[in-house]
């Protein structure tokens, strides 16, 4: 029995490769691509530690390499969703109350071995499965999946070390335990490292979780699960399930030990999940916590003071980087008329040296889009665009699913500022601008702020420090994250707490502490050291 006070490693965030010709990461990657592109994966289920296989599986090809197999997945039904919950609920008791520095190492474990032995199979996994370059791929599904598990330990921490103040022959304190029942984790498929942390996260608290991925990200979640079990998380701690989200939701959503639900995804789908869970709340033995993160309609708005080079960059970077398939992605900018010739002309002369390829094309800046579904919404808004009146393409607006499903990255140009590009989340390579008179900044900043449903991020260019603080005050609830003279997307962990208000979700800030305190439930402890031993109170002497 360990009766230390423990002090875990402090966490630091984990160093970004760079992959420049001829360095030994670049070559181990491509080695690692090779290898799993040599042999098609057979994609199991994890259900309470077991592999489990069903009649039923579906193929898994690259985005960017359609012709290409990388494997198959085994899809569940109802029957795998219920094993999966009693499989959580089994391993509840054991797991809430293993010490929390037991728990701890397991996740540091993970890390270790995620930055360590695993860290070119993840790679290749995100690259091939999610269609990411190398960079996006590193700073996402090794850099900040590492992140997320060092930082959320010593969040752990800092939270078990907060603790009331006692009085004299009185000892107060904070117990933090887990949520009672079980906790939903449903992942989207552009962040592996999203797709790892949030059912990491809820189980760090010491909660069971049932873990359900896009099936486009599927290819990467079997090697997030592989390091979790290695690391020496105990069977049905975290299950694996690749079952169709609406049997999904009825079971879940409808069991009495429904504990939670941690979700990035989009807002239709949050809502309804939030609806149903509102209409079956007489079902459940507590209130479930509801915490998501649902996408953004980001801006970015150039003052007239902004520096050119600074803002083309950035819109090319924000809006293009892993073809906007990012919910921080920019996909709406206000220039100043000043300006906006010089900045376009930059951005166009940029955009005209992307390179447009397979992920393992390692000079490739821009791959393809994630599915079929994804490619036919973007390019039905682009075709639209090329006959209305009041847009103009000025760049890209070519696409093609030959041989992957491939969209150049497109900037529209519009004299309406409600423009449908200018206010529907497309999630994809599509950059729509707006010009506005220099005159007009301070009115423009009010079509920034109420354009959107969305507030997830946004970023303001500018050299004027008191058109800054302008900015800052009326776009005060348009982003959750906000950037000053930076593209709104890169949040990093233990640096930018991530989420946003609006329809973009709770804001729950993944990357802090913040996040971890909705997977506990607080008990207070008043312990008396010599209880009274008569009622009778001292003002009631005569």
């Amino acid at each position: 029995m360990s009766n230390s006070i423990v002090q875990i490693p402090k966490a630091t965030n984990e160093q970004v490769l760079n992959f420049t010709p001829n360095s030994k990461e670049r070559e181990s990657v491509l080695l690692a691509i090779k290898a799993a592109k040599s042999k098609p994966r057979d994609i199991p289920m994890i259900i309470n530690g077991k592999a489990v296989k069903t009649a039923t599986t579906a193929e898994l090809r690259p985005p960017a390499e359609l012709k290409h197999l990388l494997g198959k997945y085994h899809i569940g039904d109802k029957t795998h969703v219920t094993k999966a919950i009693d499989a959580a609920l089994k391993a509840k008791h054991n797991w809430e109350n293993m010490a929390w520095e037991e728990r701890a190492a397991i996740f540091l474990k993970a890390a270790d071995l995620l930055a360590g032995p695993y860290r070119y199979r993840m790679l290749a996994a995100t690259m091939l499965g999610q269609s990411k370059s190398v960079h996006q791929a590193e700073i996402d599904c090794v850099c900040e999946m590492v992140d997320f598990l060092r930082f959320n330990v010593q969040y752990m921490q800092e939270i078990y070390a907060q603790q009331p103040e006692s009085s004299p022959g009185v000892w107060n304190r904070l117990e933090y335990r887990a949520l009672e029942g079980f906790v939903f984790a449903l992942t989207p498929f552009n962040f592996t490292a999203i797709a790892g942390n949030l059912p990491t996260s809820c189980a760090m608290m010491g909660n069971t979780v049932v873990w359900k991925p896009a099936f486009s990200q599927i290819y990467s979640a079997q090697v997030l699960m592989e390091i979790f079990m290695n690391a020496g998380l105990p069977d049905g701690v975290i299950n694996l399930i690749f079952t169709p989200g609406s049997a999904t939701g009825e079971v879940i959503l409808q069991h009495k030990e429904f504990a939670g639900i941690h979700f990035t995804g989009s807002t239709e789908v949050f809502q309804d999940i939030w609806k149903t869970i509102g209409n079956n709340i007489h079902n459940y033995k507590s209130y479930p916590r509801i915490v998501g993160e649902t996408g953004g309609k980001d801006f970015v708005y150039a003052h007239p003071s902004c520096g050119i080079d600074d803002v083309a960059t950035a819109l090319v970077r924000g809006a293009f980087e892993y073809q906007g398939q990012k919910c921080s992605a920019a996909s709406r900018a206000y220039l100043p008329k000043s300006k906006a010739d010089a900045i376009l002309k930059k951005m166009v002369e940029q955009i005209a040296t992307i390179k447009m390829g397979p992920t393992d094309d390692l000079s490739c800046f821009f791959n393809a889009v994630i599915d079929e579904k994804a490619f036919d919404k973007i390019t039905s808004y682009i075709a639209k665009a090329k006959k209305d009146k009041n847009a103009q393409l000025i760049t890209g607006g070519t696409y093609s699913k030959k041989e992957g499903y491939f969209i150049a990255p497109t900037v529209i140009v519009t004299t309406d500022p409600n423009y449908t590009t200018m206010c529907t989340e497309l999630f994809g390579p599509v950059l729509t601008v707006f010009v506005y008179a220099d005159a007009q900044w301070e009115k423009t900043l009010d079509l920034v702020n109420n354009t959107s449903t969305y507030a997830l991020t946004g970023a303001v260019f500018s050299n004027d420090r008191y058109a800054l603080q302008t900015c800052m005050v009326k776009l005060r609830h348009a982003a959750g994250n906000f950037y000053v003279n930076d593209k709104p997307s890169g949040a990093v962990v233990g640096q930018q707490p991530f989420g946003g208000g609006r329809a973009s979700g709770t804001n729950d800030k993944a990357g802090s502490y913040l996040n971890l305190l909705r997977w506990t439930s607080v008990r207070t402890i008043k312990e008396t050291m010599v209880p009274p031993t008569h009622f009778a109170y001292p003002f009631m002497a005569e």
